[in-house]
Parts: C-alpha cells; structure tokens; sequence
C-alpha cells in the first residue's frame, strides 16, 4: 500500500532521523519477538496469508505511527512486493516482517526494516535482528554501522575462495525467473567456493556489508528487499549493479551486490 507525499523541509538532520529511526524499528522487533517460538499450522493459502498479517499488522503498529511523526509529509510503502520507481520527494519503505515466513516457521532468519528514500535514492536505513539484538544501519555518505562499528565488505578478489548467496524474491515468480535462477545456481555452483540459497535478501545483503559473504545476486525483487541492504553494501564499500553489470535502479529485472574484487567475475559468471 502506497500513499502520496507532499514536499517536505528537512526538518531534523538525517543522522539525528537514523537514531529516531532505530528506536521505532527495534521497538516493532521486540514485539514481533514476542510473537516468536511457535511453528504457526495453517492448512490453506488464506490461513497463511491471515498469519502473515497478524505478523505484519502488529510491527506496523508501532513503526507507522512512530515514522509518521518523524516525518509527517513522507509517503509510506508497506507493501514488500511493490517495485519500479516512486514519485519525487521523501517516502517510507519497510518491510515489519522482512522473513515473515520464517517467523512463523520458527526460523531465525527474519528482521524489521526501515527505508528513507529522497527523491529515488535512499537516504538512510535500519535492519534490526530482533533474535539475535543486531542492528545494522547506513547513512547516505556517512558509512554503514553494526551496532555502531563501522563495516566493510570482504578484500576476497577470487571468486573461486568466495561464498555467494541468492535468494526468492516472490513465491510465485513466472516460470522465466524460475529457469534464470536456477541456471544461475548452476554457473555459480562451478565458479564459487560456496552457494547459499535462502530467504529473506536482506539478511544475505547485511553477510555483504560485513564482509561475511562476497556477492548477492537476485532476480527480479522489490524495493522493500534490496533498498535496506543496497545502502547498507554500498555505504561498506561494496558495489551494485544488475546481473549485467549495470546500473541498477529499482526499476531493473535483476540485482547484485558484490565485494569490488570479485564483482566483476560475478558478472561473468551470471551472464554465461
């Protein structure tokens, strides 16, 4: 759901808004942790789906409210699935259960995410691990931070001594995507040391930040799952692109976030 913003002063510094921003985000989290532990049974695609929300609705509850008042005149998305471009000005993009599934499957893999997004381009984020207390951020020009400590991407230059990650952008992707994925596990199964697969991008996209894994690579995908984490390598010294090499913008059928020492085999491989 997207709604439209009007224009806006900046009315706090950003640096001051990322630390605002924190405090809703990691706010959502400890009650999405509440929620945690259970294996949620469902016997339909409507139960699933009514699951999901209850998850969605409860973090959105407090994130919502809490960014509003930081910036009243933003627009807000809350839909993980939208892509393509937004209008000018400010907007919220989060994702209140990046990992939804997971939760509900007792998974440990999922988080709550918040976006700025000024006129296209995103200004600042937070991705916070409720299970594990993480949160990681970024700010336009001012780096990337774990819990304060700045990161920075892997110096691996060997595609061949580097694990590489890819991940789902939707459960029901067309069947293209879902051949090009799988061709993609393929090259990369010849060419890298290790192939993870795995939901959700974010988590996968923060393993880049820190220098954990050397590459991510997604097709198709949505602004609320590789935004947070497109900051977050850029601002640790990463490199974006598309599966070719180009630049990427939320409008491209394809994304990859690499360390700059293997980005460019990466290329090679996904384009083989």
């Amino acid at each position: 759901m997207s709604e439209t913003p009007q224009t806006t002063d900046v009315a706090v510094s950003d640096a001051v808004l990322l630390d605002e921003t924190a405090v809703a985000v990691r706010a959502a989290g400890a009650a999405l942790r509440e929620r945690f532990g259970e294996v949620v049974r469902y016997q339909t695609r409507e139960e699933l789906m009514s699951a999901l929300a209850a998850n969605d609705d409860t973090a959105l509850g407090i994130l919502r409210p809490r960014l509003m008042r930081l910036r009243p005149d933003a627009g807000w998305v809350e839909d993980e699935l939208d892509g393509g471009a937004l209008p000018s000005g400010e907007w919220w993009v989060v994702d209140p259960a990046e990992g939804n599934v997971n939760h509900l499957h007792a998974l440990p893999e999922w988080a709550v995410t918040a976006t700025l997004v000024r006129d296209n381009r995103p200004v600042l984020t937070v991705v916070h691990l409720p299970l594990t207390g993480e949160t990681y951020t970024a700010l336009t020009g001012a780096g990337a931070h774990l819990d304060g400590r700045p990161l920075h991407v892997s110096r691996t230059t060997d595609l061949g001594l580097g694990i590489v990650a890819t991940s789902q952008a939707r459960p029901d992707e067309d069947e293209k995507v879902v051949r090009r994925v799988g061709s993609s596990i393929t090259s990369m199964l010849f060419d890298a040391l290790v192939v993870r697969t795995s939901v959700p991008a974010t988590l996968h996209l923060v393993n880049v930040a820190t220098g954990r894994t050397d590459a991510f690579w997604q097709f198709a995908g949505a602004r609320a799952d590789l935004l947070p984490g497109a900051l977050l390598v850029t601002e640790a010294g990463g490199q974006i692109s598309d599966a070719e090499g180009h630049p990427w913008t939320p409008q491209s059928d394809s994304f990859l976030a690499a360390a700059p020492g293997v980005h460019d085999q990466a290329v090679a491989t996904l384009s083989r």
